[in-house]
């Protein structure tokens, strides 16, 4: 493999031209491991940023795509319809809240975003409303193209160097009252009063439910989200829940807003929809929401992408959302929390360490300060793991067949890692 093309060429994400990370060959992937192409064995503690929720090479979703591939790979969504769309549309309204009934099929994570925000802006449209501005939290994060960018928060993301260039909407507080801790009503008053304030501004509200991802792996009480779903209810509000990492079972409920038992007027779905296969996402929403939108000036929904309902990925997310069905996902991921209960609370025995929490298949080790990406996968590939920390925060999220050895292993190679890095750079 030709890893100095790569170096000098190739653009990786998250990563600079001028000091570029180093960039680990992998020449195939089998169940829960990456195997490097000198034959390092990895353990996957990142589901491939998440989305690899049944592991790799999969019989049931290799058979899926080759099967589609023999009878076409794409077509356009335009006046066609196909089967597996069909099939995988029939699916998610099963499988979502009973008051989501329309699915938008569209291409990455941050596209399901843009689709719910600009449904929101034409629902008010059509009711001859002009409403611009989102309500959202602090510390959240909902994707990298630009009307994802503006609902991230501008102050505490990767996105803040964009401020000033993206649509300035409204930010409250985030949640502090933790997923297990006692609920203090105190936790819900700013955003009460920035909805209460902004109210006839505001098209919808837009939150990750339970657990906010990369904008710091934070984990909160459910009945945060009860109260955000009441006071939208009072005040006529649009709720979009943003379900990209956390749908299709990560938190221990095949959605995280069954933690809190409500249910959303836009429903943003990814990640995890192709089991890692391939990238496809989903905006789903109620009759009334769409009907709203068609009945405007329009006459319909303005937006439509290239690759809308792609038949290999519709096929080969029909594959992985069968498995969910089929396989007792909830056990696997319920009995990996339960491991992560008590291996985490041992590295707070470590004086670098700040905080652990986890939640499902969601481990998370924040630290006192930043750990250096490059120096910590380096020792991580020694230890046999794949994990990629950001910021101060060293995290996991396997393939739900992770076992209590190799989840064992992940933590363990953190202790090490932290102790190796926070010592030595002391």
């Amino acid at each position: 493999m030709d890893i100095a093309f790569d170096r000098n060429h190739i653009w990786h994400p998250y990563t600079s031209t001028i000091n570029p990370l180093t960039c680990y060959p992998v020449s195939r992937a089998e169940g829960v491991h990456i195997y490097l192409e000198d034959g390092t064995k990895l353990i996957d503690g990142m589901s491939s940023w998440w989305a690899a929720i049944h592991g790799y090479n999969h019989p049931a979703l290799n058979e899926a795509v080759t099967s589609q591939l023999a009878n076409m790979s794409h077509v356009m969504f335009g006046g066609i319809t196909h089967e597996p769309a069909i099939e995988l549309c029939k699916k998610l309204v099963a499988m979502t809240p009973p008051s989501l009934e329309k699915v938008f099929l569209c291409d990455s994570g941050s596209i399901s975003v843009e689709v719910a925000l600009k449904m929101a802006l034409q629902y008010w449209h059509s009711k001859g409303e002009s409403r611009a501005k989102f309500l959202t939290l602090r510390h959240g994060y909902h994707g990298d193209s630009f009307a994802a960018m503006s609902v991230t928060d501008p102050d505490n993301s990767m996105h803040k160097l964009y401020k000033g260039f993206l649509p300035e909407h409204i930010f409250a507080d985030s949640p502090q009252c933790g997923f297990h801790d006692e609920w203090d009503e105190n936790d819900i008053a700013d955003f009460k009063d920035k909805l209460e304030s902004n109210a006839k501004q505001i098209a919808a509200v837009i939150l990750e439910p339970i657990v906010q991802g990369a904008g710091g792996m934070r984990i909160y009480h459910p009945t945060f989200l009860k109260r955000v779903r009441e006071l939208c209810d009072e005040f006529g509000i649009l709720l979009i829940c943003d379900e990209i990492a956390t749908g299709f079972g990560r938190t221990g409920k095949l959605f995280a807003c069954e933690h809190a038992g409500i249910e959303p007027d836009i429903l943003c779905l990814g990640k995890a929809l192709t089991g890692g296969y391939m990238t496809m996402a989903a905006t789903i929403t109620s009759k009334h929401v769409a009907d709203t939108v068609c009945g405007g000036e329009a006459g319909c929904f303005m937006h439509g992408p290239t690759f809308m309902g792609n038949p290999l990925a519709s096929a080969v997310a029909n594959a992985s959302l069968q498995l969910l069905q089929d396989t007792p996902w909830q056990e696997k991921v319920l009995g990996i929390e339960a491991k992560l209960a008590e291996l985490l609370p041992t590295l707070l025995e470590t004086p670098h360490v700040k905080d652990v929490r986890w939640l499902g298949a969601i481990g998370v080790v924040e630290t006192h300060s930043p750990v250096d990406v490059d120096t910590m996968q380096k020792h991580f590939i020694n230890k046999g793991v794949w994990i990629r920390p950001f910021g101060r925060l060293v995290y996991i999220m396997p393939p739900y067949d992770m076992n209590s050895v190799q989840l064992q292993q992940l933590v363990e190679a953190i202790r090490s890692g932290l102790n190796d890095y926070f010592d030595n750079k002391g």
